[in-house]
């Protein structure tokens, strides 16, 4: 996300140029007919980071023993598991030293690790963790031994759509599914690509929009992989987008405005905040960026959130 109030600025001011740019298109015929459902909280949960520096959560996934992890993206590589209190309003951030060891990253990384823009997270078979760090455009890949490896892809396919002025504007969020790793191209020029994990190459690449309008344009700000769906967080929207992968439609809309709004964060701009997501067979979960600001009624409590849903799609009712 963006640091500082300039920066915000300068972000603002190439979204609303970019809305007559020439962005990118769906490459299918749009449809209107998917069901749109509206995110209630059923929990809300305060996320505390290990030390006083500030933690903007970007990215959720969940590991094969339930364990659900995040990542700061001022924080370097390290990936956090959330462990709940007794009453799940507040959480600890526990780091998970296993994963992408800073020794093994400086030296794919020729010593950045601590310095990475990293956001999403996802996970293969093999239980190998993936990171993507925006500003560089890498894809970092480390088993649970700590090698750690920055994958080869060529991203020239889709050199087109990656900001020459604006490197924030970038790798947001990842998702892998049967064989495929899915890369969101946050703003600007919004895109997903779909990069074949055998051969490390770039398939295709498509977007996929909303029922709703937005002045602030299209922004993907993480993508999850469930019950053979890719599903797509739309933070400008504040929507969820649930897609079948093969015909790249929309099938279902999850509006979750309502309740980032009742959070009331004093960001100063209106900017959408949200930018982790994860699905499991009952619920959604989101998670706030919130670019270290402080809660309208909670003077100096910066900490992220953590917004657990029912799905409302489970129930008759939309």
């Amino acid at each position: 996300m963006v640091e500082g109030m300039l920066s915000r600025f300068v972000v603002v001011a190439a979204l609303l140029l970019a809305l007559g740019a020439g962005c990118a298109s769906p490459r299918n015929p749009p449809r209107t007919d998917w069901p749109s459902y509206t995110l209630r909280p059923l929990q809300t949960t305060l996320l505390t980071p290990p030390t006083r520096k500030s933690f903007d959560a970007s990215g959720l996934l969940f590991l094969p023993d339930g364990s659900l992890i995040t990542i700061g993206n001022t924080h370097g590589t390290t990936p956090y598991r959330i462990d709940f209190g007794p009453d799940f309003r507040e959480a600890k951030l526990v780091p998970l030293t296993s994963y992408f060891p800073s020794n093994a990253v400086n030296v794919v990384t020729e010593g950045r690790s601590s310095r990475l823009d990293c956001e999403g997270l996802a996970l293969d078979p093999q239980s190998r963790l993936y990171l993507c760090s925006e500003r560089e455009r890498w894809i970092l890949r480390s088993n649970q031994t700590g090698r750690v490896e920055r994958l080869p892809i060529d991203w020239k396919p889709v050199q087109k759509y990656f900001s020459t002025v604006d490197s924030n504007a970038s790798f947001e969020g990842i998702a892998i599914g049967n064989g495929h790793l899915y890369v969101a191209n946050e703003r600007n020029s919004p895109v997903i690509i779909d990069v074949d994990l055998a051969s490390l190459k770039v398939k295709r690449d498509f977007v996929v929009y909303p029922h709703k309008s937005s002045l602030l344009g299209l922004h993907y700000s993480d993508l999850c992989w469930f019950e053979n769906h890719l599903w797509v967080l739309c933070r400008q929207h504040y929507v969820v987008l649930k897609v079948e992968p093969a015909s790249l439609q929309v099938v279902a809309e999850y509006d979750y405005r309502e309740l980032e709004d009742r959070l009331s964060y004093r960001t100063g701009l209106p900017l959408g905040i949200m930018e982790g997501l994860a699905v499991d067979s009952e619920y959604i979960w989101l998670a706030t960026d919130n670019n270290g600001a402080e809660r309208k009624g909670a003077k100096g409590d910066t900490r992220p959130t953590l917004i657990k849903c029912r799905r409302p799609d489970l129930s008759s009712a939309p």
